[in-house]
């Protein structure tokens, strides 16, 4: 049962809004201290340097700010994506790398790869965007045959799907030696982004833009087919337009940086738990939170073995895991 939070009184909106502002000034540090770790120079002495000053520069306008603002958009995308995933199916362990999603879009790219490997880098997006629909269809298909008597049926039915679609993968990836293409794919990395790498990620702030505007008719879809109906919502059209919107956002995060696990299944519970499900409300800090964990981790990860750097993949699956146990231990009851 979705809760849509308590009736608020005219003065109770302000510590909503207090508590997003200050979580978007921590995610403000967070995005300053990534654009000073690394293992070149970087620090405010080193900027204005009359002898090193010009090469850091071009280190900050090349490789840094675009880093950064690729974490940011990657993870607002992602964790918005997941939100959408579970209001839509109405299960709180849903998200694009538990629904045969982010497998899908896996599958695309090794299609393309093989036929038309000349395509640009917008039009792969494109293809492992029909790929990541069609697969998600499947597995809303699946659903409906499938007899659901408990909530972990539906991420299991998921999970299952995508590792038939992920074998499938890795047998015509080692079959035509594209091994290490897919990997990159499958793992998380953003150590290869730099201006001219990451602008694709601007398309997942527009679809971003687009579920926010699109959140009240997301929100009344995630009350069911038959009471939506019944309030004259066009329940086909929009469940069709939120699958579009989470088939081209992980589509186009797989394409550019891989996958990012967990992140759309963790920050939409944190946040539904914090003020519960109305979408409208909660995407914005849905967003915040999202780009500040994926922050998190890409500064772990380039301080746990520095100078080298483990991929965001890796330490977004450690702490996405660890922190999926500690929601699981102590919502019990809500999960239920």
């Amino acid at each position: 049962m979705w809760n849509l939070g308590p009736v608020e009184g005219p003065l109770k909106p302000r510590a909503p809004v207090r508590s997003l502002l200050l979580v978007l000034a921590a995610v403000m540090v967070l995005a300053l201290i990534s654009l000073l770790i690394g293992a070149s120079d970087l620090s405010p002495a080193s900027l204005l340097s009359p002898q090193d000053g010009s090469q850091a520069t071009r280190i900050l306008v090349v490789s840094r700010i675009p880093r950064t603002v690729a974490l940011v958009l990657a993870g607002m995308a992602m964790a918005v994506a997941g939100l959408i995933m579970q209001m839509l199916t109405q299960n709180r362990f849903v998200e694009p790398s538990t629904a045969g999603t982010v497998e899908s879009a896996g599958l695309g790219l090794l299609t393309v790869t093989l036929f038309a490997p000349d395509l640009p880098v917008f039009g792969k997006m494109l293809v492992a965007a029909g790929f990541a629909l069609a697969g998600t269809a499947l597995f809303l298909r699946i659903l409906r045959l499938v007899p659901l008597r408990s909530v972990l049926t539906v991420p299991l039915v998921g999970i299952m799907l995508g590792g038939i679609i992920s074998a499938i993968t890795t047998f015509f990836a080692y079959r035509f030696d594209l091994m290490q293409s897919l990997n990159a794919w499958t793992t998380g990395d953003f150590s290869g982004v730099l201006r001219g790498r990451y602008e694709l990620l601007w398309v997942t702030f527009g679809l971003t833009l687009l579920a926010y505007l699109a959140a009240d008719r997301l929100t009344l879809a995630g009350t069911g087919r038959d009471f939506s109906t019944n309030l004259g919502l066009r329940y086909r059209s929009v469940v069709s337009f939120g699958l579009v919107i989470v088939s081209m956002v992980t589509a186009t995060v797989v394409v550019t940086v891989g996958m990012m696990p967990f992140l759309g299944l963790i920050v939409p519970n944190v946040v539904s738990m914090m003020i519960g499900d109305n979408m409208r409300r909660a995407l914005p800090r849905v967003a915040v939170m999202g780009a500040g964990l994926v922050l998190v981790c890409d500064v772990i990860g380039r301080v746990v073995y520095y100078p080298y750097e483990v991929p965001i993949g890796t330490i977004m699956g450690v702490v996405g895991s660890a922190l999926f146990l500690v929601l699981l231990l102590k919502g019990r009851g809500r999960f239920a």
